[in-house]
């Protein structure tokens, strides 16, 4: 037997390339391939190598990033790419398609995340996935798994919803970036990786502070200065994208960023922009979720309240909302204006540039 020698007469077109180079010990058993084989196929000089625990290179020379990836989901996940069912039926399954049909849909339970994830995220302020020792995969907390070779097992009690890059499940980029700072002591690293989750579009900054706060993070004081330039930049792109609805979609022009006020009153409050001769104000919600949101969302809460009693509708925007349906808000703030002359007039307030 060699590497190039098929396992069994049972078709692989279920498998892809890398999966019928890369299996673990059950997959061989299931072929027919005994333990004594496996051992005699591994040998100093053999067509095999262990690349972990169970599982196996069917060939020689050095693992591809591919072969490693699967390699380290075969070993964390709890029933690795499973073998197609086989047909009950007379003729069930026949032709060239049922291969393809029963094709195996991924690894149950693990996903890669860390530093490896935001690589194939295609993060440029990651390092290559090449010149990776260890590659993160995380598992649900009660698998009963320890890290070995290069795999490090990351748990969690909740498993995120994976993203599928060439095949391989991935964490979405708020956890692959938690995982990542967690081991991370250079502040300009986070940093760099903080601001380009935002500048590259792939997450708004509520979603990272959010995955930062549940790993307790925030304790850490090069974590907290990333995030503040992270939540800085992640509201500048918002406002950014806030001109570009009110001018891409033929919105009047509001003034921009103003307090107001009762005529010899209190202030009443900030507001993004601000419509006069319609009573409509758009307010931009950037809170990140920290331990006063609860504080800053009854500020939020009572400063609308109170301008909705003096006869002013508020808008409330997210930068989410702005970045994925942006003509959705223009269609929300244009009916707001529109449905302003069948209203009452509103209080007269003092509008300040703020």
């Amino acid at each position: 037997m060699n590497h190039n020698t098929p396992l069994s007469p049972r078709p692989l077109r279920h498998l892809s390339d890398v999966q019928q180079r890369v299996m673990t010990t059950a997959h061989l058993r299931a072929r027919g391939v005994s333990t004594a084989d496996i051992n005699t196929q591994c040998r100093p000089g053999g067509s095999w190598q262990q690349l972990l625990p169970g599982v196996f290179l069917l060939r020689p020379g050095p693992a591809t990033i591919e072969e490693r990836l699967h390699a380290v989901l075969m070993y964390a996940a709890r029933s690795p790419v499973t073998e197609p069912a086989v047909p009950t039926q007379p003729g069930a399954g026949a032709g060239a398609g049922a291969g393809e049909a029963a094709a195996p849909q991924g690894y149950d339970d693990a996903m890669i995340t860390g530093l490896a994830a935001l690589a194939l995220h295609r993060f440029a302020s990651a390092p290559p996935l090449l010149s990776l020792d260890r590659v993160d995969v995380l598992v649900p907390r009660l698998r009963r798994l320890r890290s070995t070779g290069c795999v490090r097992i990351v748990r969690t009690p909740g498993m995120p919803e994976p993203v599928r890059i060439g095949g391989v499940p991935v964490a979405p980029v708020p956890r692959a970036l938690a995982d990542a700072v967690a081991d991370i002591t250079d502040a300009g690293v986070v940093r760099r990786l903080l601001t380009e989750a935002v500048r590259g579009n792939h997450c708004e900054p509520a979603a990272v502070v959010r995955e930062l706060t549940n790993a307790r993070l925030l304790s850490r004081p090069h974590v907290v200065d990333a995030v503040d330039s992270l939540l800085a930049e992640g509201r500048a792109i918002a406002e950014d994208r806030l001109y570009r609805l009110v001018r891409e979609h033929g919105l009047p022009d509001p003034v921009w960023n103003v307090d107001l006020r009762l005529p010899g009153g209190p202030l009443l409050g900030g507001l993004d922009a601000y419509w006069p001769d319609h009573a409509v104000a758009l307010e931009l919600d950037t809170r990140a979720p920290r331990q006063d949101d609860d504080a800053m969302w009854s500020e939020y809460a009572r400063k609308r309240e109170h301008l909705e009693r003096l006869g002013i509708t508020v808008v409330h925007v997210t930068p989410k909302k702005l970045r994925d349906s942006m003509e959705q808000q223009a269609t929300v703030v244009r009916t707001a204006l529109m449905a302003s002359g069948d209203r009452d007039p509103a209080a007269y307030v003092v509008v300040l540039p703020r």
